[in-house]
């Protein structure tokens, strides 16, 4: 066939075609960057604003743990009697006791100032950078003490040039008469460098500034002591009278504001200093208690990157697409070309090459149409599974966590107790130091320490089970997992008088498994057996475990009423609970289910001949062939 040459009409189309094809590329790829831009800097900032909720929490506390210090050691008899007559006294045993006191409670320096400002006694008295004998009259934290109120500053340390948070409290020897004033003033400074470190480890940089907008403290050690902003001369000379900050130069960051994001939010970066050449999500959120302001920086790494792949994939589609259709428009011209050239020869041979043609093409229609929703319906499925396993994963946590709302109560009765105990125990102390009697007021220190223990392990086991499974395989121990199951119910099973039977060898069974996840199978069980019992006399829970032909059964069995035999064959099914309403979900021991069928197991139910039910946990044996991971139970 002879090939034809374009004519002129066609020519005007087809430069106009090279022009639209890749503009609507262009297009294409820009609108999904945009989008992909605006995704990714809403979840930019929704991950920044949690961190800086949380890090904005954790130095509020570990501040304000310290502010009643400097109170309490006033009142100290030794405090007291020495700065009545410093001149006349050996300052030895004062220092030494401040030093003592320092380094029980994790603080920098202590020291006493007299009424003049005079520093008498100190923690640091054996330092050649001592601060004894350094008057601070020049330091608020002493005006205001010595005023009769409580003191707060931040700044450098004029002798060891570190930075600190100062809490200082009036020291009365005779606060009895009313024009009586305070005779003395002790200090407390607390080091600020345990906050910034764990700073490092999150993916932003952190900072905090004061009401001059001065960084005093940050992530990247280069920023600490800079401006955010510059000074005026003014500002400047102001801050080197109150010698906040001795002689630091406190030059500008070189932040710079390219566009703001919703409220409080901006998108920055540096023009020097060690963060110059990035870009960074800024937020901002106030310590109201300090007068503060803490920044948050997330580098726009990731946005930049899902910016790239969303139009890098629109620009692929689009290519496919457009690819598409010019195949489809070549094979109609084709065809077109080769019906006029048939038509041209025969017109039988064109009518019979006709319907071989068309009877071609709707077969190839068909079999395009078919790989079309083959691969369509596999796409789909592929989804489906994905969203399946999340879904699974949020459930699993979710009926966590509503385990975990039933425990609440109980949790905070045990915290309860320890409180109102450590306030009993302070409240004697201070008695008994007020009477000397020293011996007696450190036996109830000791209390308070045991009962704070305390505390902290019953917090500990709340985090170990709120925790998410990492889905890791692990050797666990099925003795400790129960133990540690029933250290979460310790306070319903003390109140409602439920005795535990525990029933398994001395060797301790092992099995392969998800730690996090067989916990919740466990803990699961055993709240549903509580509350099956209540109202039972005399209840009892047996817990078992034995092996039998390579298995593990484990067996969690009350002694309560037992379930109807027509709730049997539903037991195990999404949303089936035999519960009043509002009490659950009935997700518990589907997901139990679910949960043991991924570990390779099965969880079985059955009631017991002399009443109440039987849940059965079988799991494949794993003897303990190497050492264990670092695997704990809190």
């Amino acid at each position: 066939m002879n090939s034809q040459a374009p004519t002129p009409l066609l020519m005007p189309w087809r430069r106009l075609w090279l022009v639209i094809i890749p503009l609507g590329l262009l297009i294409c790829m820009w609108q999904a960057a945009l989008l992909a831009r605006e995704q990714a800097l809403s979840n930019l900032k929704d991950d920044a604003e949690n961190e800086l909720r949380l890090s904005a929490a954790n130095l509020n506390g570990y501040l304000l743990r310290y502010d009643y210090l400097p109170q309490m050691l006033a009142t100290r008899e030794g405090v007291q009697r020495f700065l009545a007559s410093p001149d006349s006294q050996d300052s030895m045993p004062l220092n030494m006791l401040l030093d003592r006191f320092r380094f029980t409670a994790g603080v920098s320096d202590v020291y006493l100032l007299d009424r003049e400002a005079d520093t008498i006694a100190a923690s640091n008295w054996h330092r050649p950078n001592t601060f004894i004998g350094q008057n601070y009259a020049f330091r608020s934290y002493y005006t205001d003490a010595i005023a009769g109120g409580q003191g707060r500053f931040y700044g450098l340390g004029v002798q060891s040039l570190e930075r600190g948070y100062y809490f200082s409290s009036p020291v009365w020897l005779d606060d009895t008469s009313p024009d009586a004033k305070p005779d003395g003033v002790l200090v407390i400074k607390v080091l600020l460098d345990d906050v910034e470190e764990s700073w490092a480890e999150q993916d932003a940089e952190l900072f905090v500034t004061d009401s001059d907008n001065i960084i005093f403290m940050a992530s990247h050690p280069e920023l600490r002591m800079n401006a955010l902003h510059p000074l005026s001369d003014e500002q400047r000379q102001a801050l080197r009278d109150t010698r906040r900050y001795a002689m630091e130069p406190l030059s500008p960051s070189g932040i710079e504001v390219n566009a703001s994001y919703g409220r409080d939010s901006q998108l920055v970066s540096f023009s020097q200093g060690p963060l110059s050449g990035g870009d960074y999500l800024s937020l901002t959120r106030p310590i109201p208690e300090f007068g503060w302001q803490m920044h948050i920086l997330k580098p726009l790494t990731p946005v930049v990157s899902a910016q790239w792949i969303a139009a890098l994939m629109a620009g692929g589609l689009y290519g496919v697409i457009t690819l598409g259709a010019g195949i489809g428009w070549q094979r109609l011209r084709l065809r077109r070309e080769r019906e006029a050239f048939a038509e041209r020869e025969r017109q039988t041979l064109a009518r019979v090459r006709d319907e071989l043609e068309d009877s071609v093409e709707r077969r190839t229609r068909d079999l395009v149409a078919s790989n079309q929703r083959l691969s369509s319906e596999i796409e789909e499925r592929r989804r489906a599974e994905a969203s399946l396993r999340q879904t699974q994963d949020e459930l699993i946590q979710a009926a966590k966590l509503a385990v975990l709302g039933q425990l609440a109560a109980g949790i905070n009765h045990e915290l309860n107790q320890p409180l109102a105990a450590i306030r009993a125990y302070g409240e004697n102390a201070r008695r008994f130091l007020a009477l000397a009697r020293y011996d007696q007021a450190d036996a109830n220190l000791e209390q308070i320490v045991e009962l704070t223990q305390r505390m902290a392990d019953i917090s500990a086991q709340l985090r170990q089970f709120s925790r998410k499974s990492s889905e890791r395989q692990e050797t666990i121990s099925i003795q400790a997992c129960i133990d540690y199951a029933l250290r979460l119910f310790q306070s319903r099973l003390r109140d409602s008088s439920i005795t535990i039977v525990q029933n398994w060898p001395d060797d301790t069974l092992w099995v392969k498994g998800d730690l996090v996840r067989l916990e919740q199978v466990l803990v699961n069980l055993i709240s549903n057996a509580l509350q099956a019992m209540k109202g039972t006399p005399a209840p009892q829970l047996t817990l078992s475990a034995q092996t039998h032909q390579q298995q593990v059964i484990i067996s969690v069995a009350d002694n309560g009423p037992g379930i109807p035999d027509e709730h049997m064959s539903h037991i195990f099914e999404p949303f089936f609970s035999t519960k009043a309403p509002g009490s659950g979900l009935g997700l518990g021991l589907s997901i139990s289910s679910r949960i043991m069928d991924d570990l390779g197991g099965k969880l079985q139910v059955e009631n017991l001949p002399e009443g109440g039910a039987c849940f059965t946990i079988t799991l494949p044996h794993s003897p303990l062939t190497q050492p264990l991971e670092s695997t704990s139970y809190a």
